[in-house]
């Protein structure tokens, strides 16, 4: 019997090949060797000790935790955490080389900037790369700027921003409680930081602006032995009141390249001042630049936001609710 032929409504299509889902690529973060060692800063006697003690704190956490047992009382603190916290330019994030460098170890250097994403929940994927990332256990994580990420929780959340904000902080506290390596934090504004991670630091260091002490020492060091200088380095500690390390390496800079075009044969006292006196003037007008800023928030009507940011807005609403 002949069969009939196929209506081409019942024709049988083959089945789509099925779309693989995008691999998802981890984020992986560079290691780097420590720049400085102690021996290059110039350091009040308090915070040399406190750093030391840093140092030989994780030099024996390995005897402290597993040796003698404190690893099966205290069961999530087998981490060592510091937070390094002060004006700018007194010398943190040298602190945190010199650290790895008197540890033997790699630094894994990490700005907020570098985790940060304009996803919802990227940043936190981003976070946990960092902490599962081979090896990183071995070598110390350095978060500068730490204010960006270890800040207060917001407590009346208005938007997906606020939700991803908060998201981002309890899966940091996670990833701390659970982490076994050291890590280091350092800032300009401890008081931002939330109270949880406080109570999970270890260690603080404070670091304040240089006495005239070490203002003089800083002179010194940031003077070679090669350049040509006609200079009274004390009166020059007694004019940089209130210059950081940094600033007075700025002054020191400043001075030489002027000298150095004017086709001077010797950097005088008159240059160190003048550079002094510029670093100062920079540092009040950014000072009251600051206390001029105002934040000002326009409240527009929702008619005149563009469609793709409302969909956008309510998907991040949806894909939170869920």
């Amino acid at each position: 019997m002949p069969l009939s032929p196929i209506s081409s409504n019942h024709r049988s299509n083959p089945a789509p090949a099925p779309v693989k889902k995008p691999e998802e690529k981890k984020m992986q973060f560079a290691l780097s060797d420590p720049k400085y060692t102690f021996d290059d800063m110039i350091l009040s006697e308090s915070v040399y000790e406190e750093l030391q003690t840093v140092v030989n704190a994780q030099k024996c956490w390995k005897t402290v935790f597993e040796t003698w047992g404190l690893g099966t009382v205290l069961k999530e603190r087998k981490n060592l955490f510091v937070n390094l916290y002060g004006a700018s330019g007194t010398g943190k994030t040298m602190a945190a080389h010199a650290i790895a460098n008197a540890l033997n170890k790699k630094l894994i250097c990490v700005n907020y900037a570098d985790i940060e994403s304009k996803y919802v929940g990227e940043t936190s994927k981003n976070l946990t790369s960092l902490f599962t990332q081979p090896d990183a256990m071995e070598q110390i994580i350095f978060f500068d700027e730490a204010d960006a990420l270890l800040s207060k929780r917001v407590t009346e959340m208005s938007s997906a921003t606020d939700v991803s904000v908060n998201q981002t902080r309890s899966v940091l506290l996670t990833l701390l409680n659970s982490y076994e390596g050291m890590v280091i934090f350092a800032t300009n504004f401890i008081s931002n930081y939330d109270s949880a991670f406080m109570r999970r630091i270890q260690y603080h260091v404070r670091f304040e602006l240089p006495d005239i002490q070490l203002r003089e020492k800083l002179w010194k060091h940031y003077l070679p032995k090669q350049m040509p200088i006609d200079a009274d380095v004390h009166a020059l500690a007694e004019k940089s009141e209130g210059l950081s390390g940094s600033d007075i390496s700025t002054a020191v800079l400043k001075a030489a390249l002027k000298s150095a075009r004017s086709e001077n044969p010797v950097v005088k006292q008159a240059d160190f001042e003048e550079a002094v006196e510029s670093v100062q003037k920079s540092q009040k007008a950014s000072k009251t630049q600051h206390e001029k800023v105002t934040r000002v928030t326009e409240v527009v009507d929702e008619s005149q936001v563009p469609p793709e940011i409302r969909s956008k807005a309510e998907a991040d609403k949806q894909e939170n609710a869920s």
